[in-house]
């Protein structure tokens, strides 16, 4: 047995140690742009009372406890005070609907839910189908509602700022779980293990390679891979100076945030990058970036006239990278010292092998399209999917991780992204899987058939269109559109809203009743759909 130490002690615990109590772990900026600094003293007492908290309400090692809050600072304290209780932290995003948050919570059986007041109704629309899950504690509330629902301000102010945990774990002891949509089926839970921190520092270190005075900005929510890994746990490792913006998306904002905070690295998503080129390039003149020194992106690639558009206006390299949720840290990149070559995925770290397979699993020349794999064994390797190690072990063959991505390796070592390989939807870096849209539009009385693809967008990369079969007598309206899309905001999430419906009088699907997508696509882009030999009559 090897040892780790627990994610908490290394982001926090450390740096106290050494004479840094009272040092700023990160800026927050909030959505109207007032800041306030939180100290790791600071994050340190709130996160020892809060697994105090858990504690005493009985959470044990190895029991899920889920976090469904926007980016917070109480969001940032309860994760480091799940893990050391030595729970595992599960972060949700505050824009799940009713459905994606009970699939979720119902796979992982969370025992604690911490939410804030506006999300609360969400989660007792659901308790009585979620048997494990004992107790919520909200964030924003004076007093307890019931044995249920209680506030945690309140047990807070009763709560012990000391914590003794083990500094030490075993190193596969689990610590988070990463949710990623499935093709066919309901969302899959990558679990991650404390000794993961070994292969985020290490990437960290060798992409983004900040110094002593620079100022770094991950814009990512920490309920998606990017804001957790890169934008707690890796600066907070490696005592980076950093911000967190608490807002939304908003142009004034953000270039604001840049310019008056003085950032020099930058770590941000194609998608709002695209956004940005939207507007009108004078407002941007009205900006000072001077201390920009570069920008990263990840979450859906990169297009080459995107890269030379903010690389002319901010005047300085943009690095894209890729990674997963199962990686659990980025695998390859673009980084300095390396030249950019626009549109690609970069070349893979120093110490990770990644190539190109066929479907038979044998190794194809370069500029060939095949199956983008990556030689197991890294430390921050998603260990399996909770409650569903089949599909786990399906994830590999011999000592190869096959990541679901269509990929081929140029002459020089660099990678370039093609499609996924299964039928997930990439829409602005958020992963959807089609059936969680087509189980909850089939709720819909009106609608007797659906089926769900992505299709290629300017701005959001993938946008969710849906082919909808409707009953005999019913017509397609502007009311109906409105059922649909707040059906689907209520169930999962704004961002697994279709931007477009398609009525047809038949969805096209094999002989097994397995939707034919391809077809689809093809229909949508106006292709021939190739061979229908296999379609249902």
């Amino acid at each position: 047995m090897t040892n780790t130490d627990n994610i908490a002690y290394s982001c926090i615990g450390k740096h106290i140690e050494s004479g840094h109590l009272n040092d700023t772990a990160f800026e927050w900026i909030y959505s109207d742009l007032s800041e306030e600094d939180f100290s790791y003293g600071q994050i340190e007492k709130t996160s020892n009372k809060i697994a105090n908290i858990l504690r005493m309400r009985g959470v044990r090692k190895g029991e899920r406890v889920s976090i469904f809050l926007p980016k917070s600072p109480e969001l940032v304290s309860s994760f480091f005070g799940i893990l050391k209780n030595e729970a595992i932290s599960c972060v949700l995003f505050s824009t799940f609907g009713e459905s994606a948050l009970y699939d979720r919570l119902h796979d992982n059986g969370s025992v604690v839910v911490i939410t804030k007041k506006s999300l609360l109704k969400r989660i007792l629309n659901i308790k009585e189908n979620l048997d494990s899950l004992k107790t919520v504690l909200v964030v924003d509330i004076d007093d307890h509602l019931d044995n249920f629902v209680l506030s945690m301000p309140k047990l807070m102010s009763d709560s012990p700022e000391v914590f003794k945990f083990s500094r030490e774990l075993d190193s596969e002891t689990p610590a988070f779980i990463q949710y990623t949509s499935g093709s066919t089926g309901k969302p899959k839970g990558a679990v991650h293990v404390h000794s993961s921190t070994t292969a985020i520092v290490n990437s960290y270190n060798e992409i983004f390679n900040i110094k002593k005075n620079e100022l770094y900005w991950c814009t990512a929510d920490p309920a998606w891979i990017t804001g957790l890994v890169y934008g707690i746990i890796a600066p907070m490792v490696t005592f980076t100076r950093q911000i967190q913006f608490g807002g939304n998306f908003n142009t004034e904002n953000w270039l604001t945030c840049l310019q008056e905070r003085k950032i020099n690295v930058w770590y941000t998503a194609p998608t709002a990058l695209r956004m940005l080129m939207q507007e009108e390039e004078s407002k941007f003149n009205n900006y000072d970036y001077s201390t920009l020194d570069r920008i990263y992106s990840v979450g859906e690639p990169l297009n080459p006239e995107v890269y030379k558009w903010g690389k002319r206006i901010f005047k300085c390299e943009i690095f894209d990278n890729w990674f997963q949720s199962e990686t659990g840290s980025i695998m390859i990149s673009n980084k300095p010292g390396i030249p950019v070559k626009p549109g690609s995925m970069g070349k893979p770290l120093s110490y990770i092998d990644a190539f190109i397979l066929d479907d038979g699993m044998k190794p194809v020349p370069n500029g060939t399209q095949g199956n983008l794999c990556v030689k197991k064994g890294w430390p921050s390797m998603f260990r399996t999917y909770l409650n569903k190690n089949d599909i786990y072990q399906e994830k590999f063959f011999k000592d190869s991780y096959i990541t679901g991505d269509l990929a081929y390796k140029d002459g020089d070592g660099y990678f370039w992204f093609v499609s996924r390989a299964d039928d997930v939807i990439n829409t602005a870096g958020h992963l959807v899987g089609p059936f969680e849209v087509e189980s909850a539009l089939l709720e819909i009385d009106e609608i007797i058939d659906v089926a769900v693809i992505g299709a290629p967008d300017k701005i959001i990369y993938e946008k969710i269109v849906a082919y909808i079969c409707l009953k005999t007598n019913v017509e397609w309206s502007r009311e109906l559109e409105l059922k649909c899309r707040i059906k689907v905001s209520n169930d999962i999430s704004t961002s697994a809203i279709p931007q477009e419906y398609k009525i047809v009088s038949k969805i096209p699907k094999n002989r097994s009743g397995k939707i034919l997508r391809r077809v689809l696509r093809a229909w949508y882009e106006g292709k021939d759909p190739g061979d229908l030999s296999t379609m249902e009559d």
